[in-house]
């Protein structure tokens, strides 16, 4: 059973997973060092619990524990309770949304069995932004994606701002690390993949005209200049979304949004149903 320890003073309990989640610098070494990643909010917590992910402990404020408390009622572990000005300054920033969730991370799957037997798999390659990789997991998670492979060049999905901005869709699409997409090209290939950038390049066929006969492993680039040299020449095609009014391109979040429902869509009128 949890263990609920009411905080009275920093020296009370132990909060080094807590303590400067501010720093984004020290927080990316430190939490995968340790092997944890912060949880934040009773519904992203709640979509950790249900994809099995372990909690280690839990930190929130005297109002939200009530509905925090169920939650974690069958784990052994700490929720350390306090009033809402002493948390903020164990952790930098005011508990609005009532509770953090240090949790342990999940083991990555290998890249083959993560996309075998899917259809569309979506890749960030060099996305450096955690609000960015956040927005695009929200929306390839609800417009039907099968599984995300990142780049080692792209920002940590599990980082607390990515996480949030998911709403926890980080912890239920699939998902796993690549080196890069040139280090993935023969599993993608041997799963039956084409690998498809999205890219504001000579040659790139219109979104919209995109007819694949295959599955197809969507790539999308880093916030400044889209994908590089390197990834398109492992690219077998190359789309992009045909814009208006003299714009030249979108967000890279907003784009994967738009390129995942148009190849969801394109890939359902091939087979004559979902992909």
């Amino acid at each position: 059973m949890s263990r609920i320890l009411r905080v009275t003073s920093l020296d009370d309990a132990e909060f080094d997973d807590y303590t400067r989640l501010t720093d984004v610098a020290l927080r990316k070494k430190l939490e995968p060092e340790r092997g944890m990643f912060i949880a934040e909010s009773q519904t992203v917590l709640e979509r950790a619990l249900s994809a099995n992910i372990e909690p280690r402990s839990i930190l929130v404020s005297e109002r939200w524990l009530p509905q925090v408390e169920p939650l974690v009622a069958g784990y052994d572990i700490p929720v350390y309770v306090g009033d809402e000005s002493l948390l903020e300054s164990i952790t930098g920033f005011h508990l609005h949304r009532g509770a953090l969730a240090a949790m342990h991370r999940p083991r990555l799957p290998d890249v083959a069995s993560l996309i075998r037997g899917h259809r569309l798999v979506v890749i960030i390659d060099g996305v450096v932004d955690h609000t960015n990789v956040g927005a695009i997991f929200r929306s390839v998670a609800g417009l039907g994606a099968d599984a995300v492979l990142v780049t080692e060049a792209s920002a940590d999905p599990l980082y607390r701002r990515s996480v949030r901005v998911s709403m926890g869709t980080v912890l239920q699409v699939p998902w796993t690390r690549i080196a890069s997409l040139a280090d993935a090209r023969d599993t993608l290939h041997e799963e039956g993949f084409e690998i498809t950038g999205l890219a504001l390049v000579d040659g790139a066929q219109d979104l919209d005209a995109y007819r694949p006969t295959s599955p197809v492993a969507l790539v999308l680039g880093s916030e400044g200049h889209g994908l590089g040299r390197a990834a398109l020449r492992v690219c077998d095609a190359a789309v992009v979304i045909p814009m208006m009014h003299g714009v030249d391109s979108l967000n890279v979040a907003a784009a994967s949004a738009v390129a995942t429902w148009s190849v969801r869509n394109s890939m359902r009128g091939q087979a004559g149903g979902s992909p």
